[in-house]
């Protein structure tokens, strides 16, 4: 080969060898991080829920978190420490986390050199040869690989706040559980003190019928009552059994933990409520849901720029070659193979036209999930306030009430003004009274849930954001 075909040689595979050097350069960078990228995840975690996160990937890591979680389940658990179990210890957030190695094993599959590709051709007859040799590797790939490692990058990050929304709506769900389990105790324990009212009622109706002094219709009346206290008091430990059920899914508890001890009632109100959020603000520093779809616009950008880039070349591969036509003996023609794609056909344009409106299309959903961002909370907060304002109104008049009827009515008995029927209708409502504060106050602290969820992000729904 002589000098003038050495140089046309170096020349043409110099975009080659600049490809190379750069593709190189990332297969340097191209490592597993030590924790998986599930740091900036447990950082979330810790900072919008105040919770420890950890993701065992070994038999002793685990073991270690069994143990914990046993040593939790001996005391009476409250609200937090419910949703602390479950984040450790929940098997489908474990599987969620599983996602970032998927997601980290791409990013660094997109930094790694694609493999050569090795072509011979052996035909002989007669003593005459022909054969062709060639090692080509695909140059589009080398001087796309730039762009594509960063395209998985982004798409890590994408994963990473994917999974952080799973972990906060883990927590959410968890804490309305942990709310319905409670609020579900205590009304069975109100029902309870219903239905033995009512079997008072009814025993003392059935003696007053057989001494004469009460008619069979009065007494069919408290022999309902008793029926329909019983009736809701079955309905209550079923609502019960399935609330305790959904908080034991929830929190990755198997069939042998021991029964769960939760606390004996609700929190009473705060003393006021929150005021009116800076929604604004809100929605731009805290809607992690937001931040994904983000996250998203801006990868959908850079593909689109890439789509833009390769349109009318997607396939190019190059690389030296050496022919041999004739004996062994002679000596071998070197050169080089070049293989493209030639755009007669298919100009890229479909290609770029689906790119362009995949993107357009994430913008628009992206513009709408900021509008009902701002709804949401505006209707959360409403909730919100309204649950406040009606749990204080059963807290400050209607029991306060009810306790009063109650004592005038025992003064008027003793003063034998009323029937002891008067006195069990009494304190029927003096207990329903009660149940009803209870479930206001459910309500309340259900709404500040969905407030909480709301200003952190759509965590509340079935699925990821799109």
């Amino acid at each position: 080969m002589n000098i003038s075909t050495t140089r046309i040689v170096a020349q043409a595979l110099a975009p080659f060898l600049a490809a190379l050097a750069g593709a190189a350069y990332l297969t340097g960078c191209a490592t597993f991080s030590a924790d998986g990228g599930f740091g900036p995840v447990a950082d979330g975690a810790r900072e919008n829920l105040g919770k420890e996160l950890r993701w065992p990937r070994t038999e002793s890591e685990r073991a270690k978190i069994d143990t914990e979680v046993a040593e939790a389940l001996e005391h009476v658990l409250s609200a937090d420490d419910a949703v602390q179990i479950a984040l450790l210890n929940n098997r489908a957030l474990q599987a969620a986390f599983e996602e970032l190695g998927i997601s980290e094993a791409d990013l660094v599959q997109s930094g790694r050199l694609p493999n050569p590709r090795f072509t011979l051709l052996h035909a002989g007859a007669g003593g005459q040869y022909d054969i062709e040799e060639s090692l080509t590797i695909n140059v589009m790939s080398l001087l796309i690989a730039p762009f594509a490692h960063d395209l998985e990058k982004r798409r890590f990050a994408e994963v990473q706040s994917a999974v952080l929304v799973t972990v906060l709506r883990l927590a959410d769900e968890t804490r309305r559980a942990f709310i319905a389990a409670v609020a579900a105790r205590q009304s069975v324990e109100y029902l309870e003190q219903v239905q033995a009212a009512a079997t008072a009622g009814a025993e003392l109706a059935r003696r007053m019928v057989a001494a004469g002094n009460w008619n069979r219709l009065d007494q069919a009346r408290e022999q309902n009552f008793h029926a329909v206290a019983a009736q809701g008091l079955t309905r209550a430990r079923l609502v019960e059994a399935a609330a305790r059920e959904q908080l034991t899914r929830l929190m990755g508890l198997a069939g042998e933990h021991p029964p769960l001890q939760l606390a004996e009632k609700l929190p009473e109100l705060p003393p006021s409520v929150a005021e009116m959020p800076d929604i604004e603000a809100m929605v731009l520093r805290n809607r992690i849901d937001l931040r994904l779809m983000r996250l998203q616009l801006d990868e959908l950008a850079h593909r689109l720029g890439l789509t833009k880039a390769t349109r009318f070349i997607d396939v190019f591969d190059a690389g030296p070659a050496r022919v041999l036509q004739g004996p062994r003996s002679d000596a071998y023609e070197r050169g080089y193979e070049l293989s493209l794609q030639i755009p007669i056909f298919d100009g890229g344009g479909a290609r770029l036209k689906r790119a362009e409106a995949i993107y357009a299309q994430a913008a628009d959903r992206f513009a709408q999930a900021a509008v009902d961002a701002r709804s949401q909370i505006r209707q959360a907060y409403a909730v919100y306030r309204a649950t406040y304002d009606i749990a204080a109104r059963q807290r400050d008049e209607v029991l306060p009430n009810a306790r009063l009827i109650a004592e005038q009515d025992l003064l008027r008995y003793n003063a034998s003004l009323v029937s002891v029927f008067d006195l069990l209708a009494d304190a029927r409502e003096r207990i329903a009274a009660i149940e009803g504060y209870t479930n206001s106050v459910r309500d309340f602290w259900l709404a500040q849930s969905e407030l909480d969820a709301a200003l952190l992000g759509n965590v509340g729904s079935d699925g990821l954001p799109d």
